[in-house]
């Protein structure tokens, strides 16, 4: 059986977006999805609060499960990795649509690390940006009625420039739009397989390590 399981948050892409990118991912990877999932709990409910998903992941036994990105599963790090090691010891196979990457009990443990590890690094970078932003969802777009289509044409090996004018549009504005949603990385990301290494190693490079502050003497 097929899952897709889609949630929104404020910072990040909406449902209509999640929909539409993994519909996508679908049709390429020639994938029927059999149930969905659409979450409408806030990010910041940890996963004891949130019974329908806990049913819905413990039902799941050798079957596949589409999710837009690591996020979607939890912000909260210590979740995550619960929810993954659940999944994956029942023997779900995960399918990571922005980055390409499908993620089982036979896969190499770096990767897995490098998707929780770069999950900490989008938070760390919200919480950098929740500085000073107004409260709301992430910003609307008059590209978002064209995302199929510009998705599609990506795919097709389309630049900018060529799609901007058969839409009609400006070229900088849909230039915005596309660096804005990572639609290139996106559609790069999902033209990889399983078994390509370069999504792997593309995973893996993402980690970062700690770095060695220099210790500030206090003066006497």
């Amino acid at each position: 059986m097929v899952v897709s399981y889609i949630r929104s948050d404020k910072n990040f892409e909406n449902l209509i977006e999640q929909l539409k990118i993994i519909g996508a991912y679908c049709d390429r990877e020639n994938l029927v999805i059999d149930k969905e999932l659409i979450d409408q709990t806030v990010q910041n409910k940890r996963i004891i609060e949130r019974n329908e998903v806990v049913e819905l992941f413990r039902s799941l036994h050798n079957d596949t499960l589409l999710v837009y990105d690591t996020w979607v599963l939890s912000v909260n790090i210590e979740d995550v990795i619960q929810m993954m090691s659940c999944l994956l010891r029942n023997g779900v196979e995960l399918h990571f649509v922005k980055s390409g990457i499908v993620v089982d009990r036979q896969s190499d443990t770096m990767v897995v690390l490098g998707l929780i590890d770069q999950l900490r690094q989008t938070i760390q970078n919200e919480e950098k940006k929740e500085i000073g932003r107004p409260k709301g969802s992430k910003s609307s777009s008059k590209f978002d009625l064209f995302l199929e289509q510009i998705i599609g044409e990506l795919k097709q090996g389309r630049n900018v420039s060529d799609i901007a004018r058969l839409l009609n549009v400006s070229r900088s504005s849909l230039k915005d739009y596309v660096e804005s949603r990572a639609l290139k990385e996106l559609v790069h990301g999902m033209t990889l397989t399983r078994n390509n290494e370069d999504a792997e190693a593309m995973i893996i490079k993402t980690i970062k390590c700690p770095t060695v502050h220099p210790m500030i003497e206090e003066s006497v």
